[in-house]
């Protein structure tokens, strides 16, 4: 019930417009679909949609997250005896010295304009072909929100980017500075608004509603004093009681919590005001960008999965062997100090046990396989039980983060499951859903506009809000008194792998810090180098300061 969106998938209408769109914000796109011979039925217009869909869903899920996620404390990806170096990219997002080539970077500033593209030509096709109406309008308007998410993005990650919504014009435009990218954005979406669905149920999952663009309005509010220069706090705060107001979305309960983010989520989430499908049956890789959620690969120890014979015990029952070079450092850890939180439960550490909780999860190899630095080249067999150390150690460089090709540097660093590993499907693709907007964030929104200076409303403070939500998620005692610190450790738990984590440490002026092993604290290093490949192709855009 929960894949909405796969009725959009039908039409071959996306491939050209995502291949040919890598760094221009608009692009020639050839296919079969234009005003004049497109369909005039309902449910052609349906299927106009889903080019923007499926490009939405693109990278958000893997190369998005690793460029929010790497470039921040909440996780690092090693490499292993030269295992997943790749060119670099993992590395330059650890220590804050991404180049304009950088491969995410350079990936998603073409993801996120292939979107902006394929709304665009969605947009002026519907404008053309639909008739004047109620639905009109509402298709308009989804997809200029979905058009608003993507510059939202570019504005977030790139600072300044050029604004372009007319399809057919592919001149060169020059930057726009990031205060008329907000400004840009913020207009649009209040533009749309009215024209958009206040339904939230299947009928509407996955697509734009008021409560999301209400949730974009509030996120970009809480971050205007970083983009423009001036607070925007009661704006943000108004934003958030939509939301609220609206009743129809509520906190998941603390016995459920894990399940939000499980295999089967969807529509059903009481939480999601905004999640993008994702379906391993449908997204294989062939629409240009991959579209798929692959985190058991990066996420699960390799003798937690499928394994050769005797060598381990697939945990997960998943079918393939993962490849787990992703795990978090300490000093993001420490935020998980309450033993009786259930956000704990989304992470593995320490020893390892088969699902009985007894039963060791044992390794054979050898003294070389174990610890090739300790033991080079000793065949002699040796056996083990699996244990996560919380340390990441770099044994063989650390200009690169190699922590060795043994099980020793395998071993290291604690794993986080929130999007559990998917048993049902029969390769690496995952069904989970991923959330882009979720009720607790508009609850933790509003508080932290509050203690920021915003004016409380409906008669909560920002202290009951913090603790409305840590009521459905530790059985600790509530507590007493709040700081920016403490709000900013919360927001850490609450949405650990939800590509929410540099956002949050650039506003609260941690992006800076050191971690790991990165001392990096030049501000300009909180918006990404613009492409080399974009600079050549649009020879209007200007490189971002510091690059």
């Amino acid at each position: 019930m929960k894949k909405i969106l796969l009725k959009y998938t039908t039409l071959p209408v996306l491939l050209m417009a995502i291949l040919g769109s890598c760094h221009k914000l608009n692009v020639p796109i050839t296919t079969e679909l234009t005003p004049d011979v497109y369909p005039h039925d309902s449910a052609s217009f349906i299927s106009a949609s889903g080019p923007a869909y499926v490009a939405l869903r693109g990278n958000y899920a893997v190369e998005y997250f690793f460029q929010q996620t790497l470039s921040t404390d909440e996780a690092i990806l090693t490499t292993h005896g030269g295992n997943w170096y790749d060119g670099g990219q993992n590395v330059q997002m650890h220590y804050h010295t991404y180049t304009p080539d950088n491969g995410y970077i350079t990936g998603n500033w073409g993801w996120m304009s292939a979107i902006i593209g394929a709304a665009n030509q969605t947009i002026s096709i519907l404008g053309k072909a639909m008739p004047e109406g109620a639905s009109k309008s509402q298709a308009l308007a989804e997809m200029k929100l979905v058009r608003d998410f993507a510059y939202f993005m570019m504005m977030d990650n790139y600072g300044g980017v050029p604004i372009d919504t007319v399809y057919g014009d592919f001149a060169p435009k020059a930057k726009s500075d990031r205060a008329t990218v907000f400004n840009f954005i913020e207009s649009d979406i209040k533009a749309a608004i009215p024209s958009l669905s206040a339904t939230a149920d299947v009928s509407t999952y996955g697509r734009p509603t008021k409560w999301m663009a209400y949730a974009l309005l509030a996120k970009m509010y809480l971050n205007a004093e970083v983009y423009t220069g001036s607070k925007r706090n009661d704006d943000c705060i108004a934003a958030c009681d939509q939301v609220i107001n609206s009743g129809l979305f509520s906190l998941q309960p603390m016995n459920s919590y894990l399940k939000m983010f499980y295999p089967n989520n969807g529509p059903q989430i009481p939480e999601f005001i905004f999640a993008i499908p994702y379906d391993p049956n449908f997204d294989n890789g062939n629409w240009g960008f991959r579209g798929v959620n692959i985190h058991s690969r990066y996420d699960v120890p390799r003798s937690m999965g499928k394994v050769s014979a005797g060598a381990g015990y697939n945990f997960f029952s998943i079918p393939f062997t993962p490849s787990a070079p992703v795990s978090t450092i300490p000093s993001f850890y420490r935020h998980f100090y309450d033993a009786g939180d259930v956000r704990n439960g989304q992470w593995l550490h320490g020893l390892q046990y088969q699902p009985d909780g007894v039963t060791p999860i044992t390794i054979s190899t050898t003294l070389a396989g174990y610890d090739a630095i300790a033991h080079p080249n000793d065949n002699t067999p040796y056996t083990y039980q699996l244990n996560l150390d919380s340390n990441v150690v770099l044994r063989a460089s650390a200009s690169t983060l190699d922590v060795g090709n043994d099980e020793v540097g395998w071993n290291m660093g604690y794993r986080c499951i929130k999007f559990y590993p998917d048993a049902t499907s029969s390769s690496r693709n995952q069904n989970n859903d991923i959330p882009v907007f979720r009720y607790t964030d508009i609850l933790m929104m509003k508080a932290e506009a509050i203690y920021r200076g915003g004016t409380a409303t409906g008669g909560t403070d920002a202290l009951t809000l913090i603790n409305q939500v840590r009521a459905q998620r530790t059985t600790s005692p509530a507590w007493a008194n709040l700081t920016l610190d403490s709000i900013y450790n919360e927001r850490s738990r609450e949405f650990t792998q939800e590509n929410w984590h540099r956002n949050d440490m650039i506003r609260f002026g941690k992006y800076e810090g050191s971690w790991g092993f990165k001392t990096d604290a030049d501000v300009k290093h909180r918006v990404f180098p613009i492409p080399n490949s974009a600079l050549q192709l649009n020879p209007k855009l200007k490189q971002n300061d510091g690059y």
